[in-house]
């Protein structure tokens, strides 16, 4: 869909984030004739129509029959697709679009990498653009990443690296090559069932000329394996880590202690990204030593520093268990008390209370609406480590500075989402780093976003 499909059309737009945000300014460019009904929160109403005057500001969630009063509906990633009001609005004839789905349709040319995957895809998508940009390419990052692709519209990069959440999968296309980080469990509360998980993360497939997946996952190479150019990353002829280097086949590369950004996950991130740049014709190996300068992202695995006698780090963009055991594998032989739980999707922690029978951690905080099954399951498991139960983030930092030895690290990796108390992972983070004694605010950027680099004659 495009801008000039809107003109003449009854346009709603449905969210007042970011993206929502994004969306009116550029309908407002492109389309000022358009009468535009933003629906959003009641706490959003007064913020919006200072944003913009001439919206018609409804609050609250809308139904099916004020939905189909719409020719078309804009809606912001967080609304899910499977609404049953927007299901029934669809059937009577109401479109359904997205900044996503705009930007594609103004932007029919552009040489596009998209990456998704459950965890991996915001890093990876940074990693590069990072990677490109020293080979003087200009060079876009966007996306779920933390900059909606509106906010760049009418600007020209000679590659677009455009992270998509399983939210905009489906929005996306036409991309020359399509990564795939990873796929597990996550975000039932939006799909609806782990089929319908799996089946929107891999609609990236269906517009990607070539798809580049994680050799090292059997499930996402079976459903993946009809795909007429499908690549794959972490195996042993490609890029792959072996024992402390990243290696192209047989060819060491660069080594992983080099690598700023902590863990065998990214260094596995790292291939995925040299992998990309190979698929679209770029010299990874001129690239790669252009990793040593990569800065990590905030919030993931972000080593903080040391305070007051311990370690911190800041993982709050853990959502599920599995990036949890990441983060603990990735502080191996340490001493490491971890903060978990936060809001209840239902996920399945079987995985991490195994891991943890098996070889705990120092000690286990829960907190949050999913803390007391956490802790539930943990306990029925015989875990042989401290193990605590507390309401909130300032109550799991107080115990864990209680029970974690001196030079001991104190990490957050909820493998929960934030909602039960913070707005998102980025606000429980700055928390976290606040109540452990850190300047919140040189932690709340990520950096690259937008267009960089030199333009090449």
């Amino acid at each position: 869909m495009r801008f000039a499909d809107l003109e003449g059309r009854r346009v709603a737009v449905w969210g007042f984030g970011r993206e929502g945000r994004a969306a009116i300014h550029a309908l407002r460019q492109r389309c000022p004739q358009l009468s535009l009904v933003l629906f959003c929160s009641a706490g959003e109403v007064d913020a919006a129509r200072a944003f913009d005057g001439a919206l018609e500001v409804v609050a609250g969630e809308p139904d099916a029959a004020t939905l189909a009063q719409f020719d078309v509906v804009v809606k912001s990633p967080g609304v899910s697709a499977y609404k049953p009001a927007l299901l029934a609005a669809q059937a009577r004839g109401t479109a359904v679009a997205s900044g996503t789905a705009l930007w594609f349709g103004e932007n029919p040319d552009a040489r596009v990498i998209a990456v998704t995957g459950t965890k991996g895809k915001s890093t990876t998508s940074a990693m590069i653009a990072h990677l490109a940009r020293s080979l003087s390419v200009r060079t876009a990052l966007a996306g779920n990443i933390g900059l909606p692709l509106l906010e760049l519209l009418d600007q020209r990069a000679e590659l677009w690296v455009i992270e998509l959440s399983s939210f905009q999968t489906g929005e996306a296309g036409p991309v020359e090559l399509g990564v795939v980080t990873s796929l597990y469990e996550e975000h039932l509360d939006w799909h609806g069932s782990r089929e319908r998980y799996v089946a929107d993360k891999l609609k990236l497939g269906d517009v990607s000329g070539q798809l580049l997946v994680n050799a090292l996952q059997p499930n996402l190479l079976a459903l993946t394996g009809t795909h007429p150019q499908r690549l794959q990353f972490g195996q042993a002829d490609g890029w792959h880590v072996a024992g402390e280097v990243i290696c192209r086949g047989t060819q060491q590369v660069f080594p992983v202690a080099q690598l700023a950004a902590p863990g065998l996950h990214n260094a596995l991130n790292a291939c995925a990204a040299l992998a990309a740049l190979e698929a679209i014709g770029l010299d990874a190996l001129a690239a790669a030593p252009s990793l040593a300068r990569f800065r990590p992202l905030p919030h993931r695995l972000q080593p903080l520093g040391e305070h007051d006698g311990w370690h911190w780090v800041n993982d709050s963009i853990s959502t599920t268990p599995l990036a949890t055991l990441a983060a603990l594998e990735s502080l191996h032989g340490r001493t490491v008390t971890v903060l978990v739980g936060g809001h209840d999707r239902g996920l399945d922690w079987t995985p991490f209370v195994e891991a943890m029978r098996n070889a705990p951690a120092h000690a286990i905080v829960c907190m949050g609406s999913n803390g007391a099954r956490i802790a539930e399951a943990l306990r029925a498991a015989g875990v042989a480590c401290p193990l605590a139960l507390v309401d909130n983030l300032a109550a799991a930092v107080a115990e864990a500075r209680a029970c974690t030895p001196a030079a001991g690290v104190i990490l957050l990796s909820p493998g929960a989402p934030s909602f039960d108390q913070f707005k998102d992972y980025a606000e429980r983070g700055r928390r976290f780093s606040a109540l452990a004694g850190f300047d919140s605010a040189g932690i709340a950027s990520i950096d690259g976003l937008g267009i960089e680099g030199m333009q090449r004659g």
